[in-house]
């Protein structure tokens, strides 16, 4: 890492406690200044992957006291307890949203599936891709636990992701199947790792850099859904290079600050075929003259991707009506 004497990235973040990294080999515990708390805020403070300022205090211990502009950040509408996204009206009428920040700063992510136990949610996956492609942050598809089925359909079942373009990887952490793959592509660059819970990303890293000790817990055999091992996201240095974030399970997304026009530019498989509509406004749902339509017809889009287009675009375009139905209210 790069830093001025000043300068730190932020590691971990627990509890209001920060490990920075400010140089190759240290690292020290700081909190957020008073001053920097008080301030209205619609998005993480600090977040794992942050560039900060920081300064010894006089009393002992040390405050960061600036975050430096994050040049691009995987984040998410933040959850209330309920599990249901903060969207509210304020006292003016306004849609107001909170970002929580999944990893600031990532060179690339990797989103992570399981084939089998639990069942890969590919529902969630068309989402996490439409918020990394919104931030323009690189993209791998990581598809664990291929030991648990045959190999040929789970490459058939994400063929559509390959046909996009993106970069699919087929691992078992149990086998070592294409761990070093994942091993090379992690290489020197920063990487957040994330997917549902049970999915076999702390078996990943733990395949990846034997001896790093991670606890990892196995799917309930309740639910079917997998159950919670890494519980904050924490920045972990790599022996070939490189860091990978290792962050909570995922069970639901709903997305930040995204305006239901916009969508279709963040599904690549989509996006080629907006400009030739008829109608600049276009929603690709049923207006005449829609070239996206045409190519579902033409297998040109996929059935999964175009409905995941849909459900995303008439929710956004719910939640946009009702902020201009609040603001005619005024």
């Amino acid at each position: 890492m790069n830093l001025s004497d000043d300068e730190a990235q932020v590691i971990k973040a627990q509890s209001g406690f920060y490990t920075l990294q400010i140089s190759d080999s240290s690292t020290i515990t700081a909190r957020v200044r008073g001053k920097m708390k008080h301030k209205p805020q619609d998005s993480t403070i600090v977040a794992v992957g942050d560039r900060v300022r920081w300064e010894t205090c006089p009393e002992g211990g040390f405050a960061i006291v600036k975050v430096l502009p994050r040049e691009r950040a995987l984040s998410r509408l933040k959850p209330l307890a309920s599990g249901r996204g903060t969207r509210r009206w304020d006292r003016q009428g306004y849609l107001r949203e909170k970002e929580q920040v999944l990893i600031a700063n990532p060179d690339q992510v990797a989103f992570v599936l399981a084939c089998a136990q639990p069942e890969p949610r590919l529902r969630l996956l068309d989402r996490l891709l439409v918020g990394a492609e919104r931030q323009n942050i690189p993209i791998l598809i990581c598809v664990n636990k291929i030991d648990l089925v045959q190999e040929s359909e789970v490459r058939k079942r994400f063929a559509i992701y390959e046909a996009i373009g993106y970069q699919v990887l087929y691992t078992s952490a149990r086998t070592g199947a294409g761990v070093e793959a994942l091993r090379i592509h992690l290489r020197d660059k920063i990487t957040a790792l994330v997917g549902p819970s049970g999915a076999g990303k702390t078996s990943l890293l733990n395949a990846l850099q034997p001896g790093l000790g991670r606890r990892i817990r196995s799917v309930s055999e309740a639910t079917g859904k997998g159950r919670h091992t890494t519980t904050v996201t924490e920045m972990i240095p790599l022996e070939a290079g490189g860091w990978v974030a290792d962050t909570p399970g995922i069970r639901a997304l709903a997305l930040f600050d995204l305006e239901p026009e916009e969508i279709d530019a963040y599904f690549p498989d989509i996006a080629p075929h907006v400009p030739h509509c008829v109608f600049s406004d276009c929603h690709h749902h049923a207006e005449p003259g829609c070239a996206v339509l045409a190519a579902l017809q033409a297998g040109q889009i996929d059935q999964h991707r175009y409905e995941s287009y849909v459900r995303l675009q008439e929710e956004h375009q719910k939640l946009a009506d009702m902020y201009w139905w609040g603001i005619d209210e005024e």
